[in-house]
């Protein structure tokens, strides 16, 4: 599965590193909510972060996806291990109050722009 993963954006590839459960930008805020990204095309991807530093998604396709997250300077890293590891770690920027109904606008892994919301509560496509 391509990995368009949220925060998508002024992307820096970096190697991966150990997990740290940190809050940057108020990652903390999407902790039992969802984080919903927007693509041109109309389809979405849902994240959830959780304490500990992983992850699960649903991806536009409608394919599962987890992996990790770590904090780097004030970016916020993810990096894939299912469906299959991912060889790169992918940052980007977190909103900085980490307000829930907060809404940015990044770039996914390829440069396409994504809309991000952090919607209240767990929300399944």
């Amino acid at each position: 599965m391509r990995i368009s993963i949220l925060l998508a954006a002024a992307v820096l590839v970096a190697p991966a590193s150990a997990v740290v459960a940190q809050d940057a930008k108020g990652v903390s805020a999407a902790f039992g909510n969802t984080v919903k990204s927007t693509y041109p095309d109309g389809r979405h991807q849902h994240l959830w972060f959780k304490d500990g530093g992983v992850w699960d998604g649903i991806g536009r396709r409608g394919k599962p996806s987890s992996g990790t997250w770590t904090v780097k300077g004030e970016k916020v890293c993810m990096k894939q291990m299912k469906p299959f590891k991912a060889p790169m770690t992918f940052c980007t920027d977190f909103p900085s109050d980490g307000s829930l109904g907060a809404n940015w606008t990044s770039k996914d892994m390829t440069g396409q722009k994504v809309e991000f919301q952090l919607i209240k509560g767990i929300r399944r496509p």
